[in-house]
């Protein structure tokens, strides 16, 4: 009866009207709040989680209303997570400002500090903390660590060869405990371990290592090491001797312990969604706060997502599984240890925006959905099921994993502070995400990563992506694999099995990704890379600002009009039946190639810097249409690369896109939110005067100068070098071109230069053509193939 009328009392505060399902009952949360609270206005909870239950109490006496939780200004410290389940469909936790209501996983010490040495304090914790994080008046920490921290240094933030080496593990009294971060041999991600022991060598007894799905050795140059006693010396620097239960602090200058405030990181995640496929969790909304001060987890279980690289914690702060229709907006998420939003498995409708997240440790918003669902999966870039064996029906198995889920208008950066296989959005096993007008900038490696092909259907438009891959190498501001079903580490099977079965690769990208009206650089890789295997994508009205399109093995690729400044298009080993297509673009270089067994179905319609560029296409008989010059873009120097009405790009079937719309819509995010670095653009006649460009997968240039017509012999400083050959060009076999031949006529024609060169390839209509070469200072002819 008293929790009846409690029911009455609160439905009453919301002035509701109409049937019972349209009430809504408010209970309210204030850090003044009392043991005697009841969660009206007058009495409110001091602590969500007793918000929380009440709610649960209160919906098991009717279901017939709906609940939101008003959290009023100040900080709130969690004892434990708080879980929600289907008993609380419908539940609204809404702060009253992420600028003014502070969700923490932390705990504050009252501390009694001693001096240990002139610079070192110390004081005494209870014996059952344990934390990985210590924040001082709001401000985290840095782990005593070597090297110590270097905002500037572009590896850990400081790194050393000799980080674990046995001559300074020697000076440590207690290695065991300590953490070794390293890259990945080939900078693809980095390994976190922790020292178990010592063996007898001196060497570090290593435990971990399970965050990257691509095997290597620790990169033997840049490593970090931390949470070592000894390593104890600069300002902001602690240590915790779990064993004695000690904690040592090196204050900043500017910091007086008495009056400080000393908060540790005891939790790993804060709210966890969680139903079931059958009994989903519904129509959750979580807004209006700060979450902060989580545990790292870059040593929990990590599973491999696939044939990816990656592998990964399948953890949140945030953390949703089994839900349908649920709402994060405009909170704010700093200072959390690892993945901020983990999508877990069956999620539908899940709709993130307005959120800042940055300073954390891993990734910001992660979709993955359950291996459960993927037809016939491997788990390994050398793995593979065998075709007899495989399960060749297309889609998905079951209903686990994340669709139809929005991300939207998020400000993100500075994340993977700790773990560098990580992403502003993760998206793997999933189907029909779409990530809009978010600003993603200053990462580790991708901005916007897509693991694998299953199941396509994603829409990224709109995003602002740049200063990615900034400790990491080969990867790009978005970056994608396909390694599904088709894919192989062996080209040869690969090659046979898309020949015989040329939709195989539908039976996994069964939907289009489309890639549009994004903004992208990257610095350190390319600006879009799909890399091996990713199909099915269409990429059109995209700004690439620095290191261009990378489309490497795959199929149904097709990009088109889109702006790619000081950089071209990188077809990486196209099938010969791939079916890409690349037309309408602008361009301002030649295509750099590798490895192509044929061009694709269409390579047309584009815009060349100048005539050499288009010619080196135009030799395989693609980019016919095409033509050269310059684009005229109306305002480079403030990031407009729209074209002018009298452009040649138009003539080709280019389009203007907006330039304004790229990025976080948010008032307040876009007064705060960085842009890209404004590219200096490269002058289109310094290529005509002295390229190295591909010819037949050889590289050749022009003879330009009188030193070299010494020192090749020539009778004039004309002709075209032949720099270094690839030995199963056409052109090299059957006694062919050589390195250091300089070809002085083609097909009975004088070659002056590479223009001359280019346009008697394309006029020549046959497989064979008839050079004259400067071979040792001797003119010689031979005959080459060229197909």
């Amino acid at each position: 009866m008293k929790n009846l009328l409690l029911i009455f009392m609160l439905a009453v505060v919301v002035a509701s009207c109409g049937s019972n399902a349209d009430k809504v009952i408010t209970i309210f949360v204030s850090h003044s709040g009392t043991a005697q609270a009841n969660g009206t206005e007058k009495e409110p909870f001091a602590h969500l989680e007793d918000a929380v239950k009440h709610a649960v109490e209160l919906r098991a006496e009717d279901q017939n209303f709906s609940i939101e939780i008003n959290v009023l200004p100040g900080d709130y410290y969690l004892e434990h997570a708080i879980h929600i389940t289907p008993a609380l469909n419908g539940l609204t936790i809404k702060g009253a400002g992420a600028d003014q209501v502070r969700i923490k996983g932390s705990e504050v010490l009252d501390l009694n500090w001693d001096s240990f040495n002139e610079n070192i304090f110390v004081t005494t914790v209870d014996e059952n903390l344990d934390f990985d994080q210590l924040i001082v008046n709001g401000t985290p920490q840095i782990l005593a660590r070597y090297p110590n921290y270097d905002e500037s240094s572009q590896y850990w933030q400081g790194s050393a060869p000799d980080a674990i080496s046995k001559e300074r593990i020697a000076t440590w009294k207690k290695p065991e405990g300590a953490y070794f971060h390293a890259l990945h041999g080939g900078k693809w991600g980095g390994f976190h371990f922790e020292i178990a022991g010592v063996n007898e060598d001196g060497t570090a007894i290593l435990e971990g290592g399970q965050q990257n799905n691509r095997g290597s050795k620790p990169h033997e140059e840049f490593r970090m090491v931390e949470n070592v006693f000894e390593e104890l010396d600069s300002p902001g620097e602690w240590f915790l001797d779990t064993d004695a239960h000690k904690l040592y602090y090196w204050p900043a200058d500017t910091t007086t312990l008495k009056t400080s405030k000393i908060e540790v990181a005891v939790l790993k995640d804060l709210i966890q969604v969680i139903g079931t496929l059958d009994n989903p969790v519904k129509d959750i909304s979580i807004s209006g706060m700060t979450f902060q001060h989580t545990k790292r987890t870059f040593m929990e279980e990590f599973e491999p997502l696939l044939r990816s690289d990656w592998s990964i914690y399948r953890g949140g702060v945030l953390y949703f599984e089994g839900t349908e229709n649920c709402l994060v907006k405009d909170n704010e998420f700093t200072n959390l240890g690892g993945n901020v939003i983990m999508v877990s498995k069956y999620n539908k409708g899940l709709n993130v925006t307005g959120n800042h997240i940055y300073e954390n440790g891993a990734s910001a918003v992660s979709f993955i959905g359950d291996p459960s669902a993927v037809r016939s999966p491997s788990f390994n870039y050398g793995q593979f099921v065998p075709f007899s064996e495989m399960d060749t029906i297309a889609g998905p198995k079951n209903e686990l994993y994340p669709r139809d889920c929005v991300v939207e208008d998020n400000l993100i950066h500075r994340i993977g502070r700790t773990e560098k296989q990580t992403a502003g959005v993760e998206i793997a096993m999933a189907m029909d995400i779409t990530v809009r007008h978010n600003s993603i900038y200053d990462v580790p490696r991708a901005g916007i990563n897509i693991g694998d092909g299953t199941w396509g259907g994603h829409i990224l438009e709109f995003n602002d992506v740049f200063n990615t891959v900034l400790e990491t190498h080969d990867h790009g501001s978005f970056n994608s694999w396909g390694r599904d079903r088709f894919w192989h580490p062996k080209r040869q099977i690969m090659d046979s099995l898309t020949t015989a079965h040329p939709e195989m690769y539908t039976w996994d990208a069964v939907k289009t990704t489309i890639i549009r009206n994004n903004r992208f650089r990257c610095d350190h890789g390319w600006d879009i890379d799909l890399d091996d295997g990713s199909s099915n994508y269409h990429i059109y009205d995209n700004l690439m600002l620095n290191n261009g399109l990378k489309l490497r093995e795959g199929f149904n690729r097709v990009a088109e009009n889109n702006i790619i400044v000081n950089n071209s298009l990188h077809p990486h080993v196209w099938f010969a039946n791939s079916q890409d297509v690349f037309k309408h673009n602008i361009v301002a270089d030649a295509y750099q190639d590798v490895g192509l067994q044929g061009w694709g179905k269409e390579l047309d319609y584009n815009l060349f810097p100048n005539e050499v560029t288009m010619m080196k296409s135009q030799i395989y008989d693609r980019d016919l249409n095409s033509t050269f010059g310059d684009p005229k873009f109306k305002d480079p120097a403030n990031l407009d690369f729209s074209v002018a009405d009298d452009s040649p790009a138009l003539k080709i079937g280019f389009k203007n896109f907006p330039m304004d719309q790229f990025g976080v819509q948010k008032e307040s995010f876009k007064k705060r939110a960085k842009t890209p670095e404004v590219p200096v653009l490269k002058d289109p006649s310094e290529k005509e005067s002295s390229p190295i460009v591909a010819w037949l997968r050889n590289n050749i240039k022009s003879v330009e100068s009188p030193q070299e017509q010494s020192a090749y012999g020539l009778n004039s400083a004309e002709g075209v070098i032949v720099l270094r050959i690839w030995n199963a060009s056409p052109a090299v076999k059957n006694d062919g071109i050589k390195k250091g031949d300089v070809i002085l006529q083609a097909d009975g024609k004088p070659v002056k230069n590479i223009q001359d060169f280019f346009t008697i390839n394309v006029e020549n209509t046959t497989d064979e053509m008839e050079l004259v070469i400067m071979r040792n200072q001797s003119e010689k002819t031979i005959n080459i193939k060229t197909n």
